[in-house]
């Protein structure tokens, strides 16, 4: 599910009633069991839509309408619709003719908290309920209980998404007392919810009972040091944990340097997400001893934790025992040429990596010759982002060497943005070598938003390679001023490729 709503698809006009059940059928999800083939006609997904306050009611009696006809329903997903809101009530009474609904999802419904109660009513009627997702809905906060306080022990549910739903304190206490009688969870996400850090002891506590857990997300949750305390109890209980986000929690830094032993009991460990979370260089040596150990662990972010740039030399070179990384994420870290060199070091001993971000490390400027040598190994590459590296003309010179020399044939993605120390010369070059990337389909090469340049003759070259890329669409040059002549073989060359490859230019261009 997007996090980002879509533009209002209504424009306040009242349509026919017809108009209004095509629109339903046409974006939303309902999937029913009753053919084997699961025709997309079973599929309903009336995400995204928003009508007018006229045709509210009547889109609400469409979807109830819809539901004795669907017996075998299994998924039901109306979320980031606004008519939902206030009129939950009207289709929650009809539960009991879909009871073997598997999954239900309401995120951004404006739910009122006379809905809530009306879908904690219903709940019993559908004792085969697995997936639960109620994001993005304040009004659940305070009142949770209302909607849960009905799951009995052995409930179904394997994945509970509560996300910015505003959540209190009690509310906390109340999913940790709740997390026993749900044995079978999974997927438990309750990001954004900044109170519930007060009442992390007891979900800490629950969480012990909940053996088939994989993925746990506390992103933004007000946690603190002890919670790190907290949680490491509670790891060794959760054997199956796959994927582990505490990020955005800029409390918790100094929280690892005593607390973090059991973190290695996570053997299945595969996605471990830190980033801003204000680490101490205590908490990076406590980390260096555990994180190595993860041995199938293949996505770490450890981004915007300014304060490991200069005491994390040792967790970098210790990388190498991690062979199944896929994901490295350390942009806006502070790096220092150590710890640089320690990480391009540690990365020929990472075939599997597809993703790296080393933007805002001012030390990668003028050391770029280091990460090349890595690169050559690097031979499942895909996303590489250097942006505001202060990268200067040598760097990307020898950039261009290394992608001529096909170290880099399967880039995707690639940021070059915010190093305006690269002269024209060096853009040249680049340029001229783009076009043996021939899976690349975004190229970001912007400037500062303080600052602003002509192009340079190095654009047609840009443009004459970008010809040959079959696979390109986007194109980051924001603030480069393009003359007059170069405008125009702009406009030529959108015509001839009729417009597939989007210049983002910027404002006023």
């Amino acid at each position: 599910m997007s996090q980002t709503r879509k533009q209002n698809s209504s424009n306040g006009e009242t349509k026919p009633r017809t108009s209004f059940v095509n629109k339903f059928f046409r974006g939303s999800k309902l999937t029913s069991s009753k053919t084997g083939s699961r025709k997309e006609t079973n599929d309903i997904e009336t995400t995204d839509f928003q009508p007018s306050n006229d045709a509210k009611e009547t889109t609400t009696l469409d979807t109830v309408a819809m539901l004795p006809l669907l017996p075998d329903l299994e998924t039901l997903d109306i979320s980031w619709n606004d008519f939902v809101g206030g009129t939950l009530r009207s289709i929650t009474q009809q539960m009991h003719l879909v009871s073997k609904l598997k999954i239900l999802r309401l995120g951004s419904c404006r739910l009122t908290t006379d809905d809530v109660r009306a879908l904690g009513e219903a709940l019993e009627a559908i004792p085969e309920l697995e997936e639960l997702s109620l994001s993005w809905n304040s009004r659940v906060g305070g009142n949770l209980p209302l909607i849960l306080q009905k799951f009995q022990k052995g409930s179904r549910i394997h994945t509970l998404e509560l996300v910015d739903c505003d959540l209190t304190s009690e509310d906390g206490t109340f999913v940790g007392d709740l997390l026993p009688m749900m044995q079978n969870l999974e997927v438990l996400d309750l990001s954004i919810n900044r109170n519930i850090g007060a009442s992390l002891n007891s979900i800490a506590q629950g969480l012990r009972s909940t053996s088939n857990l994989k993925v746990l997300k506390l992103h933004s949750c007000g946690l603190s040091q002890d919670s790190v305390r907290l949680l490491d109890a509670a790891f060794r209980y959760l054997c199956e944990l796959k994927n582990l986000d505490l990020s955005c929690n800029k409390e918790l830094g100094g929280g690892f340097e005593d607390s973090s032993a059991q973190l290695a009991a996570l053997e299945h460990l595969e996605v471990l997400d830190l980033h801003q979370c204000s680490l101490t260089a205590a908490d990076v040596a406590s980390l260096t001893q555990v994180i190595p150990l993860l041995s199938r662990l293949q996505e770490l972010d450890l981004s915007a934790n300014r304060k490991m740039g200069s005491s994390s030399e040792n967790l970098l070179s210790r990388l190498r025992f991690l062979p199944a990384l896929r994901s490295l994420l350390v942009n806006g870290c502070a790096l220092e040429s150590e710890t640089f060199t320690a990480l391009a070091e540690a990365s020929t001993y990472l075939p599997a990596l597809e993703m790296v971000d080393l933007s805002w490390n001012k030390c990668v400027g003028g050391n770029l010759k280091l990460l090349l040598e890595m690169l050559k190994f690097l031979t499942a590459l895909r996303v590489l982002r250097l942006s505001s590296c202060a990268l200067v003309t040598e760097d990307v010179a020898l950039l261009a060497s290394v992608i001529q020399a096909g170290h880099l044939a399967k880039l995707q993605k690639l940021d070059l943005s915010y190093n305006d120390s690269i002269c024209d010369a060096g853009w040249a070059i680049f340029c001229q070598n783009v076009g043996f990337l021939k899976e690349l389909s975004e190229l970001d090469i912007s400037l500062r938003p303080s600052t602003s340049r002509d192009c340079g003759r190095w654009f047609r070259h840009l443009l004459h390679a970008v010809a040959k890329l079959s696979k390109i669409t986007e194109i980051g040059l924001k603030r480069w001023i393009l003359p007059t002549s170069q405008e125009e073989e702009l406009e030529h060359f959108q015509q001839d490729h009729r417009g597939s490859i989007h210049f983002d230019l910027g404002e006023g261009q």
